[in-house]
């Protein structure tokens, strides 16, 4: 695999996705794919982590190595992946329930350790894979099988979280900008430290609101209104934009320390490259005996 050229053809599995008509992660997926390419990172030193729901199958339909988790348990896998190894390019990707709902306590604090990995949430407001009900990111007021009079919440801010936590790049995209996309993609990965995409896509079967017309009429990109991406007030204060006009783009991105140098178990290179054959554990298993 390693000394294979690089290419989309070369990322193609045998498995095909079973994704409705119209859905985003089609093109996330592919994206994500021409992201990989345009990066150049051999297929072995790549890892895709998901967890549950219609998007997390993603690390079935790219040829490198990938692990589908639990629901809501996309970090603690891709966290492990990158401490055991943290040379491999560690890429998570999930639904906006799983990062954001049942995973957020995870969120947290992987974005305050500041780890070296991309996480790609994608943001559809709704829970698509089990029929429908509304997700941390739904609208107030959203009718669903699980709130059929509105939901009564508001809804996760991810950028404002994001920032609050302590991610050092914090990006929105939107599933059919293909291009922009892919740029925040590629220096996502490229950023060392914890990045954050958010990325919007419509659910066409159960969202009926959050359309691509919805979209269209809404959103705009960062770069073109001069947005300052080193400026985390300003950041703050374009993640609170919602309603008329949405930003895409990157919000914000700073350079800092990750979690991986501050550990003095990996001064001496990735931990599943140590040699261990020294190492006896035998009073340690005599103990359980």
């Amino acid at each position: 695999m390693a000394d294979e050229k690089l290419s989309i053809a070369g990322l193609m599995t045998k498995e095909s996705p079973s994704w409705c008509p119209g859905c985003g992660d089609f093109t996330i997926l592919s994206t994500l794919k021409s992201a990989i390419v345009e990066l150049g990172i051999p297929q072995h030193q790549t890892v895709i982590v998901s967890g549950i729901g219609c998007g997390s199958k993603v690390p079935h339909y790219i040829k490198a190595y990938g692990f589908e988790g639990l629901h809501g348990r996309t970090l603690p896998v891709a966290t492990g992946a990158k401490l055991a190894n943290h040379e491999l390019n560690v890429i998570a990707v999930g639904g906006d329930g799983d990062g954001y709902g049942i995973g957020g306590n995870h969120l947290i604090h992987a974005m305050r350790r500041n780890l070296d990995i991309t996480y790609v949430i994608q943001n559809n407001e709704v829970y698509g894979l089990t029929k429908g009900q509304y997700s941390p990111t739904s609208e107030k007021g959203f009718k669903s099988p699980s709130t059929p009079n509105g939901a009564i919440e508001e809804p996760v801010n991810p950028v404002a979280l994001a920032l609050t936590m302590g991610a050092t790049y914090v990006a929105r995209g939107y599933a059919f900008d293909i291009a922009h996309l892919k740029k925040l993609i590629v220096e996502g990965v490229r950023h060392k430290g914890f990045a954050l995409i958010d990325v919007f896509q419509p659910c066409s079967t159960y969202n009926k609101i959050n359309t691509m017309d919805w979209y269209k009429k809404r959103i705009y990109r960062l770069e073109d209104s001069g947005h300052d991406p080193s400026n985390f007030l300003d950041a703050f204060a374009k993640a609170q934009e919602w309603g008329e006009k949405i930003p895409i783009g990157l919000f914000f991105k700073a350079d800092k320390p990750v979690l991986e140098e501050g550990l003095p178990q990996l001064a001496q290179g990735p931990v599943a490259k140590h040699d261990i054959r020294n190492i006896d554990i035998t009073p340690l298993l005599d103990k359980f005996r």
